[in-house]
């Protein structure tokens, strides 16, 4: 969705002006269209979140802010794992991503994929060792009730501009309704990248059982399924 100058300073609540200004010397992400200024929305919603810039939103919270966190098996459970996805480029990879997701019917899948490209933009999301995290920078963008984390093993390593210059193979792509959740589920994969046993079954694209398996002993709170 395509935002203009008046459109934008209304869901960052601040004077058309000053959007004018961010947009001159600020870095704000625009383009002109018949010579009027015309920013991308999902772009908007990383610019503003990494300066720390309050985004207006009409979707209300989903989800309430105590509610239990959910485990890394769980959540995978939830985002399902997929093999032998296949994409040449980010751009078509995130795109096979986004069409694999089990997502609400009123989610804008193609919004979606935007903020994802929009988030790849500012900073590659591939950590090292041929992962990545693909992941919006505010969940708010999103219409979601459940955290899930969809696990996807490519067909072929893809360049994603990881600092370790190493293409990526797996993907791990969290989807939350809240910040609170959101930065729990970025934690839980961060600490499960650490352990060596889950390490070596995403090396060796292991089964769904044996992946989730690995997932409950990094969460011994969790039950049985």
């Amino acid at each position: 969705m395509q935002l203009t100058v008046k459109d934008a300073a209304n869901v960052l609540n601040v004077a058309e002006k000053t959007v004018y200004r961010w947009i001159q010397s600020g870095g704000l992400p625009a383009y002109r269209v018949a010579g009027q200024y015309r920013i991308n929305r999902a772009m908007l919603f990383d610019w503003a979140t990494s300066k720390r810039i309050n985004f207006s939103t009409t979707e209300p919270l989903k989800g309430p802010e105590n509610a239990p966190l959910p485990t890394l098996a769980s959540a995978l459970q939830e985002g399902g794992i997929h093999y032998r996805v296949a994409g040449a480029t980010k751009a078509d990879i995130l795109k096979a991503l986004v069409g694999l997701l089990k997502l609400p019917d009123q989610v804008n899948r193609d919004f979606l994929l935007q903020a994802l490209l929009a988030r790849e933009q500012l900073q590659s999301t591939g950590v090292g060792d041929g992962i990545a995290l693909p992941h919006v920078r505010n969940p708010a963008v999103l219409e979601i009730t459940t955290p899930m984390i969809c696990l996807c093993f490519l067909e072929a390593p893809a360049e994603f501009g990881a600092l370790d210059g190493k293409p990526v193979k797996v993907l791990f792509a969290p989807l939350s309704p809240n910040v609170r959740v959101h930065l729990h589920l970025l934690s839980r994969i961060s600490f499960a990248l650490r352990n060596p046993k889950f390490k070596a079954v995403l090396a060796n694209e292991g089964r769904r059982d044996e992946i989730l398996e690995a997932a409950r002993e990094l969460d011994p709170e969790a039950s049985p399924s």
